[in-house]
């Protein structure tokens, strides 16, 4: 198995996290994303046509997509740990990736992006963050007096969102109106084998250094 990664990438991060918890050995393929090697010619031709990461390879298929990398793993290797097979289950889980594929990324993913990259896409910081606050609101509807997001156990529902929120004071987002949110990081990250950031921020931000203690 190969996983095709960039140093920034959130999304990548998600598969990491996933294919550490559950011990699956695969070989990391780094990709230059500051030269902009996944929109190369080579990379859109052989790899993904999208000219995005990550990319999943397994038994000569590709995965362009984390929702779907983190779905095939779970169904692979996690029996119905981390997604059930049950419609009522399945479909719990499911929303929460859809959050994650939806709000978290055209909200707290391109916000932060904005901010880190000088790269605004579908909108300026204002109207990032108010999506990303939309986001931030339905988790921690959730989240205020549940543990995890979905099934009342850790799920891939929890893997999909966690990246960009763990990061979203790189978006100017800080997370200290949300304590239910970061109690859930805190306890994602105490977990044994929980796949370190892809690339250390440039500062610290408060939510992220009381999530490490």
């Amino acid at each position: 198995m190969k996983l095709y990664t960039g140093l920034e990438s959130g999304n990548s991060w998600k598969v990491r996290i996933l294919l550490e918890q559950l011990g699956v050995p695969y070989e990391k393929v780094l990709v230059d994303v500051a030269d902009r090697e996944h929109k190369s010619e080579r990379f859109m031709a052989e790899v993904n046509p999208r000219g995005q990461l990550p990319v999943l390879e397994d038994e000569g298929r590709r995965y362009w997509d984390s929702g779907a990398s983190l779905v095939y793993i779970a169904r692979k290797y996690g029996r119905e740990d981390w997604l059930p097979l049950d419609a009522a289950g399945m479909a719990e889980v499911m929303l929460w990736v859809s959050l994650a594929a939806s709000e978290i990324q055209f909200g707290l993913q391109y916000a932060r992006r904005g901010v880190m990259r000088d790269r605004w896409i579908a909108g300026n910081l204002e109207q990032l963050q108010a999506i990303g606050k939309l986001a931030l609101d339905a988790l921690e509807w959730r989240l205020k007096d549940h543990d995890w997001l979905a099934l009342d156990r850790i799920t891939i529902a929890d893997i999909a969102c966690f990246p960009y929120v763990f990061n979203s004071s790189e978006a100017k987002l800080p997370l200290e109106p949300y304590p239910g949110i970061v109690r859930w990081l805190a306890r994602c990250t105490a977990r044994p084998n929980w796949a370190a950031a892809p690339n250390p921020p440039t500062r610290d931000y408060p939510e992220q250094a009381a999530v490490r203690k």
